[in-house]
């Protein structure tokens, strides 16, 4: 990875398809991690601070406060305006009009919230004529490690092609506090929750064996010739296998139905 190129390419991506696009500037959900705040970053070296508004999506007894200072803090740096939107009261609408509404799914739960704060975030950007930046890089993507129409929701993704363990050495590049490149990274769609203890293996891990099985075409066999145990690795390729329609428009049957 050459993180000087990035700092440019990436800010390039960005005002390309916002042309394209014909749309004025760009909305984006700031949590206070490291791939918001990394695309935060590239996003306004972009088109610059005033075309950029940050959306802070908390729910209450559930966001860490810091996190939402963390948020703050970075919009504060970059400029750019912002909106904080608590979003308990949408939480609580679903869950008193869903008949089977389960408040111990946390997995269904946790989706629901991810895709409120996508619907959120395109209201904004309709009302604007504003694009929305997503925050995915190329490991959760690879892995399916996102909610389907929720975070995965969005126009853009600049971080796509970096892995997690790259986005980490982008943002050191960037001059990103370093209170939150050291934070846990996690979803926080459960209390508790954080990425490498729900995938069961650390960042670093995954990258490693996507790498060996994605960009070197490695088989399971090979990459364990590597010293990587075959859990390891089966455990990954599931999870490619399972999420591949998330990597993917809906299928359509073939040929013309009759009616």
């Amino acid at each position: 990875m050459n993180p000087d190129h990035l700092k440019n390419a990436i800010p390039l991506f960005i005002r390309v398809h916002l042309k394209e696009s014909g749309a004025s500037g760009a909305v984006i959900g700031l949590s206070g991690g490291i791939d918001s705040t990394v695309a935060a970053y590239l996003t306004t070296h972009a088109i610059g601070h005033e075309n950029v508004l940050g959306i802070l999506l908390p729910v209450q007894d559930l966001t860490p406060g810091q996190d939402t200072k963390d948020a703050i803090d970075i919009a504060d740096r970059l400029g750019v305006e912002y909106r904080v939107i608590e979003i308990s009261d949408i939480l609580r609408s679903f869950s008193g009009t869903i008949p089977d509404y389960d408040p111990g799914a946390a997995v269904s739960n946790g989706n629901l919230i991810a895709r409120i704060r996508m619907c959120v975030l395109y209201y904004y950007a309709n009302l604007l004529n504003r694009i929305v930046i997503g925050t995915g890089n190329r490991t959760e993507i690879l892995i399916g490690y996102s909610t389907k129409y929720g975070d995965s929701g969005a126009d853009i993704e600049p971080l796509g092609d970096l892995y997690k363990t790259e986005v980490f050495e982008l943002a050191r590049h960037l001059g990103v506090p370093e209170r939150i490149i050291e934070k846990p990274p996690s979803a926080r769609l459960w209390a508790g929750q954080t990425d490498e203890g729900e995938l069961g293996m650390q960042y670093k891990e995954i990258d490693r064996i996507l790498r060996m099985l994605v960009d070197e075409g490695l088989s399971a066999e090979e990459i364990a010739a590597r010293g990587v145990s075959d859990g390891s690795v089966s455990r990954i390729t599931d999870l490619i296998r399972t999420s591949e329609h998330k990597r993917h428009a809906p299928p359509r049957a073939g040929g013309k139905t009759e009616t």
